[in-house]
């Protein structure tokens, strides 16, 4: 350790009383607020910017969080460094020193958040409220002192700052060496510097402190702890305001410092302009449903999804996978999140983050394969699992039918190719089609012909043969589209296990098939899961008793991926519906698990907190992802009511730990908010039970509703496809339907799809065909009003 670095200045300058700027709270009255649950006051909350956010406990307190840079992933980051560990404030009247780091309550907004700390004995109170303004390199942080006697008190508030500048994760790769802190006090503010580096952290109030101290910072190798003391006088009944600005750059002082006067002059104008943003983000594809408490989490999963912004202007824009420890860039997560992020309008981020992940992948493969996980310096992890390339062709495809951009199309369909190519050339060493490798399951050894590769390859063809189409290349189209039917009729004939009524995990070899079988039944018997080892063992006995010298089916973990060939489609309808049965035994309240063999018959009822191991894992674990697959698979066999259910459990987890957030994890473990958690609502409630397939390019919006049978009404308004919006009505009572559909643009098709059956143009011209069992109902100009008596 170095020599404790000290620094003293006293200033015989008394704080300012006169507050003259707004309080933050005023934005805030009419803001979408959700308070926080008492025995979640020690977990984490975010208040996120595209440039800079701030993870700490709800309680007030900053301790060590996350595992990926191990302790050190809360605080406040400005990727591609670490600003802070966190801030200390305390009041100290008289002998007492009242600490601000365990909040009685913890209310989130949508663009800020709210801590209220009590002294009941000394009658004050103290909230503490923060956010990030857009496109801001800092941080605003206002405490209202509230003096609740008949008597005026004074005293002295002090803040101390943790910084600590260091690299984000794989740092090392591109050379970025952490160096000891250095700071300076300017009269106002602390300047904090890496002696080694041009990164910066620069924090202070409104008002001049009376003194300074500057130590080593206790939670930082090379960090430093900086204090800046305010007197405060308080009459009876009265309440003083101190406004912190917390600021910094990986580039200049110059940067820092233009950052960080700007909020501090501006900080009421940028709040405002961000809460305005964010009514427009709720505006969007605004959802009214009778279940309240779903319309609510669909409504927040909007703001979640702009928390996850993730912007370093010298590598680019796209969406991180969640935090606190995934604040970075992701292949996979993205391919699904973006799906649900174009249903609800964010169409901007959605073409920036394809935009940073194609051209990275470019650069770093050349070859079309989709890299996994980049962190925010450039440096990539995970050069791309097998799934990752298939599911960005299908990505392309879904994208392109909601912007009808066909710049976009033939921009990234040259990497569509290529990754395709590579996928069956690089990755199909006996050429049947299944490329071999890593899906989503990262489970040592489950690398082999995945059932979730199989089924994103077969999808990723199918929806290339589409692109190819448009693009005008019909040989190719003609090829893509042989090679999709192949691979649905093989999946389908070569990876079903009528034994078990569900999709295999994997096709392998008998000695890869023992080996993993050995491997789970340690992790069953270690989780205690004796019908597991029961069906493990016998399974291990049947492979030895009739053993293949050619690679075959198994059904080892009942992982959730094998339920992907309903997601996609693929599976035809009997083994479907048999295969979404299955699927029900290996849930619990909150979803499905992501390997089946980790629950038991206590799970049905199970609606406690996830007891995760010490080492973060995912055994044992129940997560989003999973159960929105789910509830896309039963969504594509007409079982709206089953695909309700999984939103359901889902949303029992909506604002069970962080309010207004859905973990990673269900329902309180991994990361605090997760971006593919949108994929998992949006995507069934837009595309599904409104059954919006949009087709820009044709200017073209087909409406195939199925609503579950529990919504006798709903709307869903402002949806944005291409340059038109549409929204949508829907009642069916008293034995009476009516749907209304308005467009922004007279010129596009409207086409709705119903059962067969009688129905009446209420309002608006459409030409009206039936055929089978379905009445296409085809009209233009703004409106549309379609009734039906049963």
């Amino acid at each position: 350790m170095r020599p404790i670095l000290l620094l003293i200045s006293i200033f015989f300058l008394a704080a300012c009383s006169k507050q003259t700027a707004q309080p933050i709270s005023s934005l805030l009255i009419d803001s979408d607020s959700i308070q926080g649950k008492p025995s979640y006051l020690e977990s984490p909350f975010v208040t996120a910017g595209d440039r800079v956010y701030m993870v700490g406990h709800q309680d007030g307190s900053f301790p060590p969080l996350g595992w990926h840079i191990k302790g050190e992933m809360g605080g406040i980051w400005n990727h591609p460094i670490k600003l802070m560990d966190g801030f200390d404030t305390e009041l100290i009247m008289g002998e007492k020193v009242l600490l601000l780091n365990k909040a009685t309550t913890f209310i989130n907004h949508p663009f800020a958040n709210k801590h209220l700390f009590e002294f009941k004995q000394e009658q004050i109170t103290v909230e503490r409220y923060q956010f990030v303004p857009d496109g801001k390199q800092g941080v605003f942080v206002q405490f209202v002192i509230r003096n609740n006697s008949k008597e005026t008190k004074k005293g002295k508030f002090q803040f101390i700052g943790h910084t600590d500048l260091t690299p984000t994760w794989l740092g090392e790769r591109t050379q970025m060496e952490d160096s000891r802190d250095e700071a300076n006090f300017d009269g106002q503010k602390w300047i904090v510097k890496d002696v080694s580096n041009s990164w910066y952290n620069i924090f202070g109030s409104d008002q001049a402190p009376v003194s300074t101290l500057s130590t080593e910072n206790p939670q930082s190798t090379h960090g430093v702890s900086s204090t800046l003391t305010y007197n405060i006088e308080l009459p009876a009944g009265s309440s003083s305001i101190l406004n912190f600005t917390i600021a910094g750059s990986y580039t200049s002082l110059d940067d820092a410092l233009e950052n960080y006067n700007n909020i501090q002059e501006q900080h009421y104008t940028l709040a405002k302009a961000k809460k305005e943003r964010y009514i427009q983000l709720a505006s969007q594809t605004k959802l009214t449903i009778p279940d309240k408490e779903l319309e609510q989490a669909f409504r927040w999963l909007k703001y979640n999804c702009d928390w996850l912004v993730r912007t370093v202007p010298e590598i680019g824009t796209g969406i991180g996978a969640g935090l606190p420890d995934y604040p970075w860039w992701f292949g996979v997560d993205s391919e699904y999140a973006l799906k649900g992020y174009m249903a609800i309008g964010q169409e901007v981020i959605v073409e920036k983050t394809i935009h940073l992940l194609d051209s990275v992948s470019m650069s770093l493969n050349g070859n079309g394969r989709i890299l996994h996980e980049m962190s925010t310096n450039g440096a990539v992890f995970n050069e791309g699992n097998i799934n990752e390339t298939p599911q960005f062709a299908s990505l392309i495809w879904e994208i392109y039918n909601w912007n009808g951009d066909k710049a976009f199309l033939k921009k990234y369909f040259p990497t569509v190719q290529k990754g395709l190519d590579w996928l069956l050339a690089e990755n199909d060493g006996n050429k049947n089609l299944f490329p071999d490798g890593f899906g989503m399951m990262e489970i040592h050894g489950l690398d082999s012909e995945m059932i979730d590769v199989a089924s994103y390859t077969q999808k990723a063809f199918a929806d290339a043969a589409l692109m190819a189409i448009e693009l005008e290349q019909p040989e190719l189209a003609t090829k893509y589209q042989a090679l999709a039917d192949t691979l649905k009729h093989k999946i389908n004939e070569q990876f079903w296990s009528a034994q078990f009524g569900s999709y295999a995990d994997f096709i392998g070899t008998d000695e890869q098939a023992i080996h993993l079988i050995e491997d789970a039944i340690v992790r069953a018997d270690t989780l205690n899961k004796p019908w597991a080892v029961e069906e493990l063992k016998t399974t291990k006995q049947q492979i030895l008793d009739h053993p293949s010298s050619q690679p075959r089916p198994f059904v080892l973990y009942h992982n959730w991926v094998v339920n992907t060939p309903m997601e996609m489609g693929i599976a035809d309808s009997t083994k479907a519906i048999t295969a979404l049965d299955n699927a029900k035994k290996f849930t619990n309240p909150f979803g499905m698990f992501v390997t089946g063999i980790d629950r038991d018959e206590s799970a049905g009822k199970d609606m406690g907190s996830f007891k995760g191991s010490k080492v973060f894992s995912y055994t044992g674990a129940v997560m989003t992802l999973p159960t929105g697959v789910q509830a896309v698979a039963e969504n594509n066999y007409g079982r709206p009511d089953e695909a309700l259910d999984y939103l359901k459990r889902m949303t029992r987890t909506f604002s069970y730990a962080l309010p207004g957030s859905i973990y990673e994890v269900s329902p309180d473990y991994g990361m605090v908010t997760q971006a593919w958690n949108i994929y998992a609502y949006a995507f069934p409630i837009v595309r599904q039970f409104f059954g919006i397939q949009p087709m820009a390019h044709k200017k073209t919006v087909l409406i195939r509703p199925q609503m579950p049978s529990s919504w006798d009404h709903a709307s869903l308004e402002n949806v944005k496809i291409g340059d038109n919006e549409i929204s949508i009505w829907y009642e069916d009572k008293d034995g009476e339907l009516q749907i209304k559909v308005q467009q922004s643009k007279s010129d596009w098709s409207i086409v709705v799809d119903l059962p067969q059956g009688d129905y009446q143009i209420m309002e608006g011209e459409a030409q009206v065909t039936s055929s089978g069992k379905s009445t296409a109902i085809t009209g233009k100009g703004t409106s549309l009003v379609i009734t039906k008596n049963r």
